[in-house]
């Protein structure tokens, strides 16, 4: 078992247990999600996107996970299969998979957020916790769970939602949470025209971070009551807190860094501009999330690599990668990659051109090509001499996704190659 170091345990997280929302089908990001749930979307050069809701469990001293899938959910039970068996069963540790298996009836799929949840009250009940921390599989940051819990705790709370401050333009496209001086919730709503401000700031909202602590006995409450309620459309966001709001203690948790106090880092990559934007930031001197925190590691499955090489030292051709992230196993054979982001076991051969993109794993790009602001999915094949990311309508012409922000995405599918694209 990987060692997390010396990381303070407390009874709160003990008696704790996470559920990771995973099944999610992400389709802003368009065919990066045909064929894998957003979740077990590839991120950061050797993670998933559902490896930092996992990570900040372990290191937040949380050892009990179940994460619900659903959609198209092959690649992330292959990742979490082989990323996130070590963790030892008889210790009552581990991070279990909950698929929608009809547990309530023959056609009950997982109809939203709260119904996937109490699809599984028989297995939470099992496992007795005293509280029940519910998450999104698909958000990237790095949070101690321990200090929300604790202050779940301290404030009395029932249910205690985690937030972040963003600018007022800004709340129009998230869930908004009304509070009063103490931080206890008096509004909620979905994508308001209106956003009501933080008191004292008239410029900054408070957002759902789609992250929710509950006591143990309350969350069951709610969900059976939400469960017998026509019409529902059993959402936490949409059903459950508008009704527990002005019946019940429901308090804002503010997420800041602990030792500046400002807003913490927290993203939604789920639109492909969002994406490459989120996975560039990781190349900077100073990035706003550092994955070289060796006090708060990210976990994940690895395949064993070899280094990166470089290869071929002319002024003809120059194997050289420039203000980028290269991972094990890539091969850049004289060619020139700038401001990029290389997955692992890429190979980009002679005299070809990468810059401002995102290239996934076991991608191969031929000779004598120009890729700029791209997203280029795994496992495909760049045939020699193609431009991708320069001309607009030619893009679009070989069938290429452009996102409203120039980004072009492109796929095995798009270029005709049925090959790994479950991965």
């Amino acid at each position: 078992m990987p060692d997390t170091g010396p990381r303070f345990v407390s009874r709160l997280t003990r008696n704790t247990l996470a559920l990771i929302l995973a099944g999610g089908r992400g389709s802003r990001l368009k065919d990066l999600t045909r064929w894998r749930a957003k979740p077990a979307v590839p991120f950061g050069g050797k993670f998933r996107i559902v490896d930092f809701p996992l990570s900040n469990c372990i290191n937040s001293g949380i050892r009990r996970v179940g994460v619900l899938t659903q959609y198209k959910a092959h690649s992330l039970i292959r990742h979490i299969q082989k990323g996130w068996g070590f963790l030892r069963g008889e210790f009552g540790e581990f991070v279990e998979l909950w698929p929608a298996q009809q547990r309530i009836a023959e056609t009950a799929w997982y109809a939203g957020t709260a119904d996937a949840v109490f699809q599984n009250l028989d297995i939470i009940r099992n496992h007795d916790p005293e509280f029940v921390l519910v998450l999104a599989g698909d958000h990237i940051y790095k949070m101690d769970y321990g200090s929300m819990i604790a202050y779940h705790v301290e404030s009395g709370a029932d249910m205690t939602i985690g937030c972040i401050e963003v600018p007022i333009e800004r709340a129009r496209e998230l869930g908004v949470m009304g509070v009063d001086e103490d931080d206890r919730v008096q509004t909620f709503v979905e994508k308001p025209e209106a956003p009501p401000a933080v008191p004292g700031r008239e410029d900054v909202s408070l957002a759902s971070m789609g992250i929710y602590v509950f006591n143990r006995d309350f969350l069951f409450e709610q969900l059976i009551r939400d469960s017998d309620s026509p019409g529902s459309s059993h959402d936490f966001g949409k059903d459950v807190i508008p009704h527990v709001i002005d019946r019940y203690r429901i308090f804002a948790y503010r997420f800041r860094d602990p030792e500046s106090g400002e807003q913490a880092y927290w993203r939604d990559v789920g639109t492909v501009d969002a994406f490459l934007e989120a996975n560039l930031e990781l190349i900077g001197v100073t990035p706003p999330l550092s994955l070289y925190d060796e006090h708060w590691p990210i976990w994940t499955y690895q395949e064993q690599q070899p280094p990166a090489k470089f290869v071929f030292d002319s002024d003809e051709r120059r194997g050289m990668a420039v203000d980028s992230m290269v991972s094990g196993g890539c091969i850049i054979s004289g060619a020139t990659v700038r401001h990029s982001l290389l997955f692992s076991s890429v190979r980009v051969n002679s005299f070809s051109y990468v810059h401002d993109s995102v290239i996934l794993p076991d991608v191969e790009i031929g000779r004598n090509c120009r890729i700029e602001r791209a997203v280029i999915d795994r496992a495909c094949r760049i045939e020699a001499d193609m431009t991708i990311g320069v001309d607009r309508q030619a893009d679009e012409a070989a069938g290429f996704h452009i996102s409203e922000g120039g980004v072009t995405l492109v796929t095995p599918d798009m270029l005709g190659q049925e090959l790994k694209r479950v991965r």
